[in-house]
């Protein structure tokens, strides 16, 4: 037996452990995607994304933003170069990472909710991969499903309105929604799609700090797309800038300046005029 010990017999020796986990959850080492064989939506991205932090993505319209996140959920495999999402390459083929899929939560821009049920059967969705299709078409959750939800829905402040249909609330209750039914998946991993696109100032910060309390009491990795560099930076640990499909900066906040963590060809003129143009 080889003792992961030092001096001190006290700690596990190597047979004695379960799994090895890794501090990057995310990688992705020059990664290029194409839906058409020829043109390239993203080229050479390579980043890291480290466990329970909040990570932003932030570009135009056009860029390659959303593809990034379908690379990461395997419903897009990249043309060149690999993606591991926490040991695997997503791959909807691959049996062990459509186990793992129940563990990532995925916003999409539409926010893929069901207009004409009941808020709490919204929710109720997130809870599919434990509970099963034929149960779930029926309405047959257990108690326990059922109370889950409506803890989520509170924590969420949608409490009172479990049960009014999802087309009858506003845009930033939606999006509320589309968050709660996240949760409910028990994701490890949360991956939302322009979230607080098209709402007002006041709305989008609210969506904003509900992730962020969410990432922080159930201990996840949130992946989020923007347009909007100033509210990467004020949310997020890291920001991943793409531009034509390259990602041309990574930036973070320190105290009260901007920090650079990829060195390139941009100067320090052009990463404010980035910042002053959001």
């Amino acid at each position: 037996m080889i003792s992961l010990s030092r001096g001190n017999s006290h700690h596990q020796s190597f047979s004695s452990l379960s799994n090895i986990t890794t501090r990057t959850i995310i990688q992705m080492n020059d990664v290029w995607a194409s839906y058409d064989g020829k043109n390239y939506v993203l080229k050479e991205i390579t980043l890291s994304i480290i466990r329970g932090t909040n990570y932003a993505i932030v570009g135009p319209s056009g860029s390659g933003k959303s593809t990034l996140l379908r690379l990461i959920n395997g419903m897009m495999r990249p043309s060149k170069g690999q993606v591991k999402v926490d040991y695997e390459n997503p791959n909807t083929n691959n049996k062990q990472f459509k186990l793992a899929m129940a563990k990532i939560g995925y916003i999409p821009q539409n926010l893929g909710l069901v207009r004409n049920i009941t808020v709490l059967d919204n929710v109720l969705i997130g809870a599919l991969p434990r509970v099963g299709k034929f149960k779930s078409f029926f309405k047959i959750f257990p108690d326990n499903e059922t109370s889950e939800a409506e803890k989520i829905l509170k924590l969420v402040g949608l409490e009172d309105k479990a049960e009014r249909k999802t087309y009858m609330l506003s845009g930033g209750e939606k999006r509320r929604v589309a968050i709660a039914r996240a949760l409910m998946q028990k994701p490890v991993l949360l991956l939302a799609d322009e979230i607080v696109s098209e709402l007002d100032h006041v709305t989008a910060r609210e969506i904003m700090d509900l992730v962020v309390n969410a990432k922080r009491r159930f201990n996840l990795t949130a992946i989020m797309v923007h347009h909007d560099i100033k509210l990467g930076l004020e949310y997020a640990d890291r920001v991943a800038v793409i531009k034509e499909g390259q990602k041309i900066l990574e930036l973070g906040v320190e105290g009260d300046k901007i920090v650079d963590f990829q060195t390139g060809n941009i100067s320090q003129q052009e990463i404010m005029e980035l910042y002053s143009e959001s």
